[in-house]
């Protein structure tokens, strides 16, 4: 039941006259049918007392977009449109196929309608930006390829790079991950090192110092080369641990060698 409303934890948005995503709230999303509005029906209560704050039918011809994983985005009307953050993807996925079942659409595609009016699109490309957080996966080894998803998805939104850089070191995301590879390696789980291998790699796409800071500190940084021995395009793991232990020697240098 925990696992249940965690994934169906949500923020709902609505676009104000101003055409910005106004948060209307975090709450939890299930859909059923509601005998008043005649349909099945997306209901969000809100997180702190239950209180309703979207009861929105499935309309058979209504236009859904489903973006970055764990967005689902429509218009209600001719100038309101609404938005689900949800919190995991999994929880966006079961919405989604609800949706599409209604509508007779295959969960596979990301808008159940065709869109006429190009403004529309419009409207909706920036509501992933306004999105107030970057939730993380639990870090565990089942977990490796949402985590993987979430991070590759971020990476196209400079707003959402900052927002997943933030939660990393916020959360000490480096170090779980750390402990996950160690469990990894134990295991001889080479699709988790290779997940591991893309998260890593992705990690220092995000060109942040205090990411650097983390990865390159003493107690963590061969585990963070580590995990980039595991490349998947390799057939075998590259022996950069190895090299770096054995081979490479490093010198700090003497204040007497200064010249004054």
């Amino acid at each position: 039941m925990a696992d249940r409303m965690a994934r169906r934890r949500v923020k709902l948005y609505a676009l104000n006259a101003d055409r910005q995503w106004d948060d209307r709230g975090t709450g939890h999303v299930t859909s059923s049918y509601v005998e008043r509005l005649k349909g099945m029906s997306l209901l969000v209560r809100a997180e702190s007392d239950g209180s309703l704050l979207l009861e929105s039918r499935i309309q058979p011809d209504t236009a859904y977009q489903k973006q970055q994983g764990t967005l689902i985005v429509w218009s209600e009307g001719e100038n309101f449109d609404l938005a689900l953050s949800f919190q995991e993807k999994a929880g966006c996925d079961e919405i989604w196929e609800k949706i599409c079942q209604v509508q007779g659409k295959d969960p596979s595609v990301d808008i159940t309608q065709d869109i006429v009016e190009e403004s529309e699109d419009e409207r909706f490309d920036d509501v992933s930006d306004t999105n107030p957080w970057v939730e993380l996966p639990p870090c565990e080894i089942g977990k490796l390829e949402d985590i993987n998803e979430v991070i590759s998805n971020c990476l196209h939104s400079p707003v959402r790079r900052e927002k997943l850089a933030i939660a990393l070191e916020n959360e000490g995301y480096i170090k779980k991950l750390v402990s996950v590879f160690h469990t990894c390696e134990d295991l001889e789980n080479m699709e988790g090192l290779h997940l591991l291998y893309e998260i890593f790699k992705n990690i220092f796409l995000l060109n942040k110092n205090t990411l650097f800071e983390i990865m390159f500190a003493d107690d963590t940084i061969f585990d963070v080369v580590g995990c980039l021995e595991y490349d998947p395009s390799s057939p075998y793991p590259k022996r950069h641990r190895q090299y770096l232990k054995s081979i490479a020697k490093f010198k700090e240098v003497r204040k007497d060698f200064l010249l004054t």
